[in-house]
């Protein structure tokens, strides 16, 4: 069965990355990440969201991967890009990624995002990330996560 066009450009962005990783669409949703892990058969811990930030003054989009089962310290993010952020809104997520709320890919973004990544993830031989929509996902090592997004592995949670 062809993947949906948001997962398919996902399969693309890999490819053209140098990556051979598979995207995987599930009948049931993935878009939280227990709902995720569920699907998959993973912990919640193994599933790398994706969330984007907002800088308050710079307008500028921040992608955060966090580990499933973390919180995202607000705080942390402000002394890493200096500047207080927001959570980005449906349209400031679809504008500056290409992709919706609960899909927002690991890559394949319409806009270069700056990108920071949780340091609990780093502790898994395999975690899993969306793939462009509510659906689809990919597994992928921590290895690769951090060479796929050029993305800074920092301390997230609170």
């Amino acid at each position: 069965m062809p993947l949906s066009p948001s997962a398919q450009k996902v399969q693309d962005a890999l490819a053209a990355l140098g990556f051979t990783n598979t995207v995987i669409e599930f009948e049931q949703t993935t878009r939280t990440s227990a709902e995720a892990a569920a699907a998959i058969g993973c912990t919640v811990g193994q599933i790398a969201k994706s969330l984007i930030f907002k800088g308050k003054t710079s307008h500028k989009a921040i992608l955060l991967i966090a580990s499933g089962a973390n919180r995202v310290d607000e705080k942390k993010i402000k002394a890493l890009i200096g500047e207080n952020v927001d959570k980005g809104d449906a349209d400031f997520v679809r504008e500056r990624t290409g992709f919706v709320i609960g899909g927002v890919a690991l890559v394949g973004h319409s806009s270069t995002l700056e990108t920071f990544i949780d340091e609990d993830l780093m502790g898994f031989t395999e975690i899993w990330g969306a793939a462009g929509t509510p659906n689809a996902v990919f597994k992928l090592t921590p290895a690769e996560l951090v060479a796929m997004t050029q993305g800074r592995v920092v301390a997230l949670k609170p």
